[in-house]
């Protein structure tokens, strides 16, 4: 019998159309603490452990960010996502893709830079349960992306090995994590990187969101 592919999906523009809200909680908790910064350059981290975009963040600035402030970026950070949160819906062909996995006995996996709070107002708009769907967050590990414990700890918790993991995500962190995860990274254009960046990064294939992919899961997919 030939290997089952299995599947681990980042959240945050690759499931759910929340990548601007995700900036815009951002922008609002730097402005907060009188931070000044374009969005466009905190769009570029989107993707990056909260921690390890604050710290880019401040090399970027010049400003130094203590660690009491970056307790009160991420707090505030959260309470505007929070405010944001029936913006966010599922992208399309994300609720069909995730079904057919299941109808095809494929196993798959949630991995998210994002803690439990922010990562379960998006699987609501997924209509998935926390409790009932494998889910890692960054409370689960102690580094999050481009490090490759997310996607390890979501290989483990689905009990395949890496190598025959596809990692799906819409950022080069993401498929810089798989990379070094040593799972195949499939690219999605729906966070806002071109396909030009992902394949950079190492994406063996770029589809334009998660409908597209399901249309090319053929492509991708080794069944059971």
């Amino acid at each position: 019998m030939r290997p089952q592919t299995s599947f681990i999906f980042d959240l945050d523009g690759t499931l759910t159309d929340s990548v601007y809200q995700n900036v815009f909680a951002w922008k609002a908790a730097l402005d907060s603490e009188g931070i000044p910064l374009a969005m466009w350059r905190i769009h570029r981290k989107i993707g990056m452990s909260g921690g390890l975009m604050l710290k880019t963040l401040s090399r970027e600035t010049g400003q130094e960010i203590s660690a009491e402030q970056a307790q009160r970026l991420s707090k505030k950070h959260a309470e505007v996502y929070q405010d944001l949160r029936h913006q966010i819906t599922a992208l399309p062909g994300a609720i069909e893709l995730l079904g057919t996995l299941t109808e095809e006995k494929l196993k798959w996996c949630i991995a998210t830079s994002g803690g439990i709070e922010t990562a379960s107002i998006n699987l609501k708009a997924l209509g998935l349960d926390p409790q009932g769907v494998n889910l890692i967050t960054r409370d689960d590990v102690k580094y999050g992306k481009p490090d490759p414990d997310l996607f390890l700890a979501a290989a483990q918790k689905l009990d395949a090995p890496t190598e025959q993991c596809l990692v799906i995500g819409d950022a080069v962190w993401d498929m810089l994590a798989a990379r070094r995860s040593k799972a195949t990274g499939i690219g999605l254009l729906s966070g806002g990187y071109d396909t030009g960046e992902l394949e950079r990064a190492g994406a063996l294939r770029v589809y334009e969101d998660p409908l597209s992919l399901l249309q090319h899961l053929d492509e991708v997919a080794s069944r059971p």
